[in-house]
Formats: structure tokens, C-alpha cells, sequence
């Protein structure tokens, strides 16, 4: 047994020396190749490795993306961190919600400092708050409060750079660590790393920022703007691109950029790429390094060929032409390019990765623009190739609505900030996103008038609806007399006949006051009489009285049909945005004057429907007194017969769309013109005067014309037709 097991062992030890001599190098090297196929599966590439990568870049090099100068991204993180103190910043940790609880939403600037200069951008910020309807000149009153100090530029090589901020404004009693405060801001950090660094501590304040990377952004807190030029418009703005002329939405080309390329630093990878993408055909992309002070010292092999070739084609006419534009990132996240883009229809393809996109909070980006990444230029031709024909006319008129709405004026600019933020202080009775991305937009849809979207003029169409089938009629009176004049009493009585007349309102705007009930006539539906504060816009007050969705606007000494009331209700049920009325006035440019003329006389032309009869819907009673600032308000109310002109404004600035004039009986049409013949005197031509300064001063105020024209006028149907009366809808007015 013994020897048994010794054979067993020498077999064993045998083999074991015949596997190493014979089988040893094998062995070796299998061992060798594995635990170098584990070290590559760990740790390839070795990003760090000198022996490896000592041939084509140094490790720093490879750090900082090519350019010395630059920061790792880490150390860009860090220092955009380090700006933000109070980075977890929400309004229901850093904004007090009971400031805005006894006077509402008011907003207050810090009084401007003499010695103070200010920018001419950030002159403009603060005029857009002060005419705003939100504005207090009392800050005990104020919910927000906005510095005088120019924070727009704080890049501290720029010349607009106000020094010691942080000392200031730790000076001012309101302050309190910046709670409830706004500051505004362009430009951040400088050469070379443009970092967030606003070289002052925000403390609390919410941040309205160009160029906003969305790691620092503070959703529901700050706000993302877009960057604007000095030269940007007040108000009013000029008008997109876009026309009907300008259908369909091919153009002749499909994708454009011309602009700087950066030879080193921040931003120069991805305007050094965007050659590789030009064709010459339907693509032009379009670069040159010729810009700055030493721009010599660091061009490449590329400068002088692309200098040559951007000087070929003008910057308007390829903006003008094409269906899409690169917008690019410049030293910062934002550029001018993407207003410019938005006014020209022309398509934003965006490249410009961490960028949180304006007003993002409540636009809807997907539906004007393309977002691309900097890293994949060469897919952007074929992927807005495929973009359908339908959704690129739909992208196109999506930007001329933003542009038009939110983007056009820097007093639309400042308002859209300041709404966004009022939402937030009542998330129950704020704007839906259906508001803020549809015709008219978020700043003329008035969250404090209703949420429902069945309840604005402006969406009954889309939503398949019709507005309520009765009106209200408001009369407004001035009459002296002990008793109504016989012209009320006649009105009354016809408008009461109305199969669609709800009730009606008595707007008593005489010192004396009103006859007793007993002395009104009777009447088939509810007459009530509501007394006023002797001003002219209170014809335009939301009286809580008021629940259909039609107003019937009347003057005491207005004489109509009881037919022409309903015709006239009938067709302001087709267009319940529009004044639908009866007299009509019309404006015209005067070159002679260099003003804008009002004019009464009988002609094809019309702009203006006076509301001493004329339909239209109720929710304009809450625009024309909550939207309007107090000022204008106060400006209609000391000039004679403005306010219809301000109400035609207003409409036509929310629908772009002209009044409708109805059928007028003959003998109404002689005793208007009879009466604007009686007032062709002194006292008349003074009337006209007022009228025209009012016109004048309300296009200033809104910073351009708003009055559509139009040459339409709506008859019954029959109406002039040779047959019987009794086959007409509407025989009283075939009388002579």
C-alpha cells in the first residue's frame, strides 16, 4: 500500500516537472497577456500617461481642451458655484410673500443717483418698470424692489464696470440681504474664462440674467432674458419678417451663419468647426478672424481665405433668405444672433450646450427652435433636412409670434420678467402654458380675469366654442335734467325689445343725481342703474354687474333699431374679439405734418369704431383698467371723446385686426352726419384737435401704430335684394 502511494506521488511530481520545463513559456506568456488584457480593460486610455500620449499633447494641454489659459470644467463648476451663495435659493425660502399681500404686485425702483451714470440699456430697464402697471413710486407699498445701480455690465475690463457694489448696497435700509429684490444682468465674468462671477454678492435677490448656464440657473427663482443690444427699442419694436408674400417656407437657403470665429479661448471650438459644414450651395457658413486689436498675432492658415469669402455675402439678405440660422455661443452662452434670428423668421439652430433658453420658464422652445449640441455640427444639415414643410411654416410663425410678444421692445422684455414673477406669488391663478405659447400671449391674457380659456375672446375658435347669446347693454348718461331725456327712454325701450338683451346698465356719470326709479320706463328685462365717478374711462370699468360675454356700448343720445341691435349682435357673435359697431372714423398718416391725422369723413376707409354704439366682448372692460397703466388712463380722462380711440387701440394691439362696421339705417346716417356738421364750429374743431392729440400721444406711448384699416362692411342678408319684404331677416331697415 505503502509503495502503492509512492508511485502515485512520483507520478505527480513528474508531471508537474515535465509541465514546467516543457509547457513554462506558455504559460507565461498567457498569464502576461491576460493581466495586460485586464490592465486595458481598466484602465485604457490611461489619460494621464506620459509614455503613451508624450508624443501628441501634454497632459495640461489635453486638460484644458487645447488652451492653456482655460480651467478644467471642474474648476469652471467651481467657480460658477462659488458665485451663488444661496444657490438652493426658492421663493418659499428667499422671497417674503407678505409684502405682496396688502397692495398686490407693486414694484418700486431705488431713487437714481446723480453721480450714478448709467448704461443706456440699463436706463431703458428701469423707464419699461416705471411705466409698467405694477410701478410705485412709495416703497411701503412695493413687493419687489430693482437697484439704480447699473448691474447690466460686469465684466471689469468694460467701461461701463461700476465698482464696489457690494459696499452700496449694503448701505440701503431695503436691502435685507436681497430679499425681494431683482437685479438685472448682460454680461458676466471676463477674459478668458467668462465665468458667472457678477464681482458682488446677490445675497436673496432673484437674478434676471443673458447667458444663463443652466447648473447655476435656479428654476422657479431666477429668470433667464435674452441678451440685447444698446440699440434695442423702448417700446413698440419693429415687426418680424414674415409676411404673407414670403409663403411657402422654402427659401433659397436652407441653413446660414456669418459671424466672428475666436482663434483661442472660450467659445473657439465651436465657431471653428462650422466650415466643415459649408456647401457654397444651399449651406453658407460664414467666418472671419478679423476682429479685435491682435488678431494678426494669432491667425491661422484659414484667416485670409475666410476673410475673403465673408466679405461676399451682406448679413441682411442671407437672414432675409433662409429658413434657418446658426446661433452659435460667442465668449458666452448668448448672442444678439438669436433675437436677430427671431425677427427674420429665420429658424434658431442652437449651439450652445448648458444655455437655459429665455423666459424658458414659460416658452416653449420645440415649437420656434432647434436645440443642437456643439459636439455633433456635422449631423445639424441632415437633421433640419428632414423637418417637414408644414412644421417649418409652424416653427416660422411660432417666431414671429415671440418675437412680436415677448421679445421686440425691452419694455416687453422688463414686463415679461415681471409677470413671470407674479405668477409665481399665486400658482393657482396663474397663466397655463397654453397662454404664454398662443396668439394674443401671456402679457395681454390677464390670469386675474379668469384661468379658463373658454372666458377670453381670442379662443373660441380653437376650442370649438361660441360666447354667451345674450348681451349687456351700458348706457352711458350725462344728462342734467330732474329726469331722463327722451332720447334715454326711446333707447332704452329699443334695445330692451332684443330677443338677446340681458339686462341693462345705466351708467350715471352727472353730478346730480339720478331720477328715481319710477321715472325710468319699463322695461322686459333688469334695469339698473350704477353711479359713476364722473370719468370718461368709466364706461370701460369691470363692474361685477356685467356677466355675459357681450357689452353693448351706448351713448344717452345713440338712436337705434331694434333690428339693427340684433343684426349687429348676430355678427359680433362671428368675430367676439373684434368692436363690431356702427360709426366708424378712420386715421391716416399726414407727411405734411409728420403726424398722424383723424378723420371723420364719410370714406372706404375705417380704423375706428366709436363706442357710443358698438359691441364687443367683456373681457376688454379688465384689459382697458387692469393691463393699461394708471397714467394713460389718466391721460383719456383729460382729453374729450379719447377713450374710444384708447379702447380701439387696445383691441386692435391684442386681435392685429381691423373694427367691423354694420348696416346703418338711412335716417341714422343723415342725423350723424347732421351732427358732425353742427360741430363743424369752434367748439367742434376743437373736438378734433383733442381727438388728433390723443391719437398722436397713444401711438407714442405704444412706440408704433397699432389701427388696422379695412374696407368691410357687413349688410343683412337681403338686405338690398329685389324681393319681398317678407322673406327679409331684418325689414325695418329697408325703411327710407
Amino acid at each position: 500500500m505503502q509503495t502503492r502511494k509512492k508511485y502515485i506521488f512520483l507520478t505527480f511530481l513528474v508531471t508537474w516537472l515535465l509541465l514546467f520545463f516543457f509547457g513554462g513559456d506558455q504559460l507565461r506568456r498567457f498569464t502576461l497577456f491576460s493581466g495586460r488584457k485586464a490592465e486595458a480593460r481598466r484602465n485604457w486610455p490611461r489619460w494621464m500617461d506620459r509614455s503613451l500620449l508624450k508624443s501628441f499633447a501634454e497632459p495640461e494641454e489635453l486638460q484644458s481642451d487645447g488652451d492653456p489659459s482655460l480651467p478644467s470644467p471642474r474648476e469652471r463648476r467651481e467657480a460658477r458655484l462659488s458665485v451663488y451663495k444661496n444657490s438652493r435659493c426658492r421663493m418659499e425660502t428667499c422671497f417674503d410673500f407678505s409684502r405682496c399681500e396688502k397692495h398686490g404686485f407693486k414694484v418700486f425702483t431705488y431713487p437714481r443717483e446723480r453721480d450714478q451714470p448709467l448704461s443706456e440699456s440699463y436706463s431703458k430697464i428701469l423707464t419699461s418698470v416705471e411705466r409698467s402697471r405694477y410701478y410705485t413710486p412709495n416703497p411701503e407699498e412695493a413687493c419687489l424692489f430693482i437697484l439704480s445701480i447699473d448691474t447690466l455690465d460686469r465684466d471689469h475690463l468694460s467701461g461701463q464696470y461700476v465698482r464696489n457694489v457690494d459696499e452700496k448696497i449694503r448701505g440701503f435700509p431695503l436691502w435685507n440681504g436681497g430679499r425681494n429684490h431683482l437685479i438685472f444682468n448682460l454680461y458676466s465674468g471676463t477674459w478668458p474664462n467668462y465665468t458667472e462671477d457678477l464681482g458682488f454678492d446677490i445675497g436673496q435677490a432673484i437674478l434676471a440674467k443673458a447667458s444663463f448656464y443652466t447648473e447655476t440657473f435656479r428654476p422657479g427663482f431666477d429668470i433667464s432674458i435674452p441678451l440685447f443690444s444698446k440699440d434695442h427699442p423702448q417700446r413698440g419694436g419693429e415687426k418680424g419678417w414674415l409676411y404673407q408674400d414670403s409663403i411657402p417656407p422654402k427659401k433659397k437657403y436652407l441653413l446660414v451663419f456669418k459671424g466672428k470665429r475666436y482663434l483661442t479661448g472660450i467659445g473657439s471650438g465651436t465657431r471653428n468647426a462650422l466650415h466643415h459644414i459649408h456647401n457654397g450651395k444651399d449651406i453658407i457658413s460664414l467666418t472671419t478672424c478679423k476682429h479685435g486689436k491682435d488678431w494678426e498675432k494669432h491667425k491661422d492658415t484659414r484667416c485670409d481665405k475666410d476673410n475673403v469669402d465673408y466679405e461676399k455675402f451682406d448679413y441682411q439678405e442671407l437672414l432675409h433668405n433662409s429658413t434657418f440660422c446658426i446661433v452659435p455661443r460667442g465668449r458666452r452662452l448668448g448672442s444678439f444672433r438669436f433675437l436677430e434670428a427671431l425677427q427674420a423668421a429665420c429658424i434658431p439652430v442652437l449651439l450652445s450646450d448648458g444655455w437655459e433658453l429665455p423666459f424658458s420658464e414659460a416658452i416653449d422652445w420645440g415649437k420656434a427652435a432647434v436645440v443642437g449640441n456643439e459636439r455633433l455640427l456635422l449631423q445639424i444639415p441632415s437633421a433640419v433636412r428632414c423637418i417637414h414643410p408644414e412644421r417649418v411654416l409652424a416653427f416660422q410663425q411660432q417666431t414671429q409670434f415671440l418675437w412680436d410678444a415677448y421679445f421686440s421692445s425691452v419694455d416687453k422684455i422688463v414686463h415679461t420678467t415681471l409677470e413671470i414673477i407674479k405668477d409665481r406669488l399665486v400658482p393657482h391663478r396663474s397663466r397655463s402654458r397654453f397662454l404664454w405659447n398662443a396668439l394674443p400671449g401671456g402679457l395681454l391674457a390677464l390670469p386675474d380675469f379668469s384661468t379658463h380659456l373658454g372666458d377670453f375672446p381670442f379662443y373660441y375658435l380653437q376650442h370649438g366654442s361660441s360666447p354667451s347669446e345674450k348681451f349687456t347693454a351700458l348706457i352711458r348718461a350725462v344728462s342734467p335734467a330732474g329726469s331722463p331725456s327722451q332720447p334715454i327712454i326711446r333707447l332704452i325701450q329699443a334695445v330692451s325689445a332684443s330677443q338677446y338683451c340681458a339686462q341693462i346698465l345705466v351708467l350715471w356719470s352727472c353730478e346730480k343725481p339720478p331720477p328715481p326709479r319710477e321715472k325710468w320706463p319699463q322695461s322686459t328685462v333688469p334695469l339698473t342703474i350704477i353711479q359713476g365717478r364722473g370719468k370718461l374711462s368709466d364706461r370701460f370699468f369691470p363692474y361685477a354687474s356685467i356677466q355675459t360675454d357681450a357689452v353693448l356700448s351706448l351713448d344717452e343720445h345713440t338712436s337705434l333699431l331694434t333690428s339693427e341691435v340684433d343684426f349687429a349682435f348676430v355678427v359680433w357673435r362671428s368675430f367676439p374679439e373684434r368692436i363690431v359697431g356702427f360709426t366708424t372714423r378712420s386715421h391716416f398718416w399726414d407727411p405734411e405734418q409728420r403726424r398722424w391725422g383723424y378723420t371723420s369723413k364719410w370714406t372706404n376707409e375705417l380704423s375706428i369704431v366709436l363706442t357710443a354704439a358698438a359691441f364687443y366682448h367683456r373681457y376688454y372692460h379688465s384689459l382697458f383698467t387692469e393691463y393699461l397703466p394708471a397714467g394713460l388712463r389718466e391721460l383719456v380722462d383729460g382729453l374729450a371723446a379719447c377713450e374710444d380711440i384708447l379702447m380701439n387701440i387696445l383691441v386692435a394691439t391684442v386681435t392685429k385686426l381691423p373694427p367691423i362696421k354694420v348696416t346703418q339705417r338711412k335716417q341714422h346716417k343723415e342725423s350723424m352726419l347732421q351732427q358732425v356738421k353742427g360741430t363743424a364750429g369752434a367748439a367742434g374743431g376743437q373736438r378734433f384737435s383733442q381727438r388728433q392729440d390723443c391719437l398722436n400721444q397713444l401711438v407714442d406711448w405704444f412706440g408704433y401704430m397699432p389701427l388696422v384699416s379695412s374696407q368691410l362692411r357687413l349688410d343683412p342678408v337681403l338686405f338690398k335684394d329685389q324681393v319681398s319684404v317678407l322673406r327679409k331677416k331684418y325689414p325695418h331697415l329697408e325703411k327710407p
